[in-house]
């Protein structure tokens, strides 16, 4: 299918720049460019209430519908960015939609960022927010049985990792993860690299150089730097898995879904047309963009329970 005609537009004006390369920015820059792209977003939604919290020394952000009831069905939000860039600020409109659209509440956690903290500082993290938001959700307005865990990107890996960590610990488990276009495999053997790894915006080299940077030299066949190819998926909750079709990460998230099934997981997957990795970020531009949010918000409203 062609691009849709806003990401054309988009995807027109980065190979008309010459296809800048994230290899060549300074940290500082690729964080600040991220930061900027914020303004393809589209309107912001008003109709939220917004906490910071730090708890135990972690540092949260609750988006709330207004006049919620004293308990709702949340996510856990982690968000993209290959992980060394992105926070709120970058993902601020999406998880007020999200909270807004599924009556639900959304809790992103802020974990921490490379080259200042490598691997595995951002998967711990990831844990340690859930935890505590498990620990102290009759606090924060959670239903525990009613917990998703969702992200995007280098976000949609920590969530599942984070689920593989819970699962193995046995303390409890989130009822659903939501994989928005994860990014799974570290050696980048997939054919969707190739296809879509050049003119798409987010490259080979921007996901690629995000891994390199946060992995400092650990193993690329590591269990958790590229769970694509672990073993031990039997027992997880139900998983949803989101890609676009002219994203470098297509396949790792399809194979995925075929790896879960084979194991025994219930997994739906979702290819999303016409659009490019990012497009979850893409609403002032892109109506797919508009659409899966409403898609995502209603499945963290009405979970599916196995």
């Amino acid at each position: 299918m062609a691009l849709e005609k806003g990401i054309e537009r988009f995807v027109k004006g980065f190979i008309a720049a010459g296809r800048p390369s994230s290899r060549r920015q300074t940290i500082e820059l690729r964080r600040a460019g991220y930061v900027l792209s914020t303004g393809l977003a589209g309107k912001t939604e008003t109709r939220v209430q917004i906490k910071t919290l730090v708890i135990e020394n972690m540092t949260i952000r609750v988006f709330s519908p207004l006049n919620a009831p004293e308990i709702l069905p949340a996510a856990i939000y982690y968000h993209g960015g290959c992980f060394i860039s992105g926070g709120f600020d970058t993902h601020d409109n999406q998880l007020r939609q999200l909270a807004c659209y599924g009556n639900c509440r959304v809790i992103a956690v802020q974990y921490r960022l490379a080259p200042e903290h490598t691997f595995p500082a951002a998967h711990d993290d990831a844990e340690k927010g859930a935890d505590l938001i498990w620990k102290y959700a009759d606090k924060l307005g959670v239903d525990r049985n009613q917990i998703t865990l969702c992200g995007d990107s280098a976000g949609g890996h920590l969530a599942l990792v984070t689920a593989l960590r819970l699962k193995a610990k046995g303390l409890w488990q989130p009822a659903q993860l939501i994989l928005i276009y994860p990014m799974l495999d570290a050696t980048a053997s997939f054919e969707s690299y190739t296809l879509n790894g050049m003119d798409y915006v987010i490259t080979r080299d921007t996901l690629l150089s995000g891994y390199e940077i946060y992995l400092a030299g650990a193993d690329r066949q590591h269990p958790e730097v590229s769970p694509q190819w672990r073993e031990d998926f039997s027992g997880l909750p139900a998983v949803h898995i989101i890609t676009a079709e002219y994203d470098p990460l297509r396949d790792e998230g399809e194979a995925l879904f075929q790896r879960l099934t084979e194991q025994g997981v219930t997994c739906t997957a979702q290819r999303w047309l016409g659009v490019i990795h990012g497009f979850f970020q893409l609403g002032g531009i892109s109506q797919s963009a508009r659409d899966v949010i409403r898609d995502i918000a209603w499945r963290i409203h009405h979970i599916r329970r196995e």
